[in-house]
């Protein structure tokens, strides 16, 4: 790959695009293309060895017409300023296009984790909790797992905020452990709307899911759980991918086969019923009829978007197409389903956590599911509807124009405020 899109500027490009299909004035455009305000903060803990290091957080609250911020904190080497500010204005458009009552947010930790212990992880975790406690609550912000966090990270954020705010709020975070108000169908959230929406892009298509080829890359939560969905829905996984590369044969491979040897041996490399081994851009550019992208932004750019040969991608990851490769996948007629739809189960199952939460009444796991395929399958009706009544060829941009839309309402409806 040879572009790396700075991932708000992406996020500006596609409002843009999107706004140009509706009767939106500039102004209020250019309110929509901005975080309403982003905490950068320095962490300083102490390691297991006694010494001192101070980290860099983030945690941007974009727009909060339509509720409270909802957004996940990840752990990476490579958060950025403007990597929390796209992320939480796509959660925005996420949250509108599946029409949940939420605005968007997301945080961040400049950190591997791999280079720390569980002891000084807590540590930093409980310390980024104590920064964000004047932002978080069930009412204003509530944070939820992404890249490198999980439900450990969660109850931790969770045990600091109750602690230190004397009460009881389990709806203060989601993405938690079951035990500590977690909701049912939550790890697998993620995974099964990507593969929902590929169901109904090939209903949509007049295509055949039973049978069909499929390429995963990256092969994290949701990309392993895509891979054991759509394989148990009759299609054939051939190909998937992580850090180390990517693994592939013909015949398909067995989604949990590969996952049990990754959890072994730390990578999808070297699984042994493979026929080759392929790199990530490799895999990216088989020719497959569905191409789930489920690892991080910028992953097909302008020049790779030219070798592309699935017919259908459905984007686990956020942002994982840069808009100049938009443009090129428009011309070759590959159908996108845009991660403000795709990968939308993971903040919608975390609504029902947290609406669990504040009923304190648990829902069982079949109800989530089928709540979740009701809202998937609405959201995507939603966006062909557009298409077709606008003339929109592309469906992210009918996705943004739905979504915009929504928040633009919430925003008129409330009135002018001083």
């Amino acid at each position: 790959m040879t572009e790396s899109a700075n991932p708000f500027e992406s996020l500006q490009s596609q409002i843009d695009e999107a706004a140009a299909h509706l009767d939106v004035g500039q102004d209020v455009v250019e309110r929509l293309k901005h975080p309403e305000r982003v905490l950068e903060t320095n962490l300083t803990i102490e390691l297991d060895d006694g010494s001192l290091e101070r980290f860099k957080a983030f945690r941007s609250q974009f727009n909060g017409d339509r509720g409270p911020y909802k957004g996940g904190i990840r752990y990476h080497p490579e958060v950025s300023r403007d990597e929390v500010k796209a992320l939480s204005g796509w959660m925005v458009y996420k949250c509108a296009t599946v029409d949940i009552p939420y605005g968007g947010g997301k945080g961040g930790i400049v950190v591997d984790p791999r280079a720390y212990s569980d002891a000084e992880l807590e540590r930093l975790t409980r310390a980024f909790a104590k920064e964000l406690r004047p932002m978080i609550g069930e009412d204003r912000d509530i944070p939820a797992p992404d890249v490198n966090t999980g439900q450990r990270e969660m109850n931790w954020i969770k045990d600091t905020y109750e602690t230190l705010e004397n009460t009881t709020a389990p709806g203060v975070i989601t993405g938690k452990h079951l035990e500590s108000g977690g909701s049912e169908g939550r790890v697998e959230a993620t995974g099964r709307s990507t593969v929902l929406a590929a169901r109904e892009a090939f209903e949509h298509l007049g295509k055949e899911l039973e049978g069909a080829t499929v390429a995963v890359q990256g092969y994290g939560n949701a990309g392993w759980i895509a891979a054991k969905l759509i394989d148990e829905m009759g299609s054939s996984v051939v190909a998937v991918s992580d850090s180390s590369g990517a693994v592939f044969a013909p015949d398909g491979l067995d989604p949990v086969a590969v996952k049990t040897h990754k959890n072994e041996t730390g990578a999808v490399t070297g699984y042994p019923d493979a026929a080759d081994e392929l790199t990530n851009e490799e895999l990216l550019t088989l020719d497959v009829d569905l191409l789930i992208p489920a690892a991080l932004e910028n992953a097909i750019d302008e020049d790779l978007a030219r070798d592309v040969r699935a017919d259908v991608i459905s984007e686990a990851a956020n942002g994982p197409i840069t808009p100049a490769a938009d443009g090129v996948l428009a011309e070759t007629d590959v159908f996108v389903i845009p991660d403000i739809l795709a990968n939308a189960g993971g903040v919608t199952v975390s609504y029902f956590e947290w609406v669990q939460n504040r009923q304190r009444f648990y829902w069982t796991e079949r109800k989530v599911n089928e709540e979740l395929e009701r809202i998937i399958v609405g959201a995507f009706d939603a966006l062909t509807t557009t298409m077709d009544e606008r003339g929109i060829d592309d469906p992210r941009t009918a996705a943004y124009v739905v979504a915009i839309q929504r928040v633009v309402d919430a925003y008129e409806q409330a009135g002018a405020w001083p």
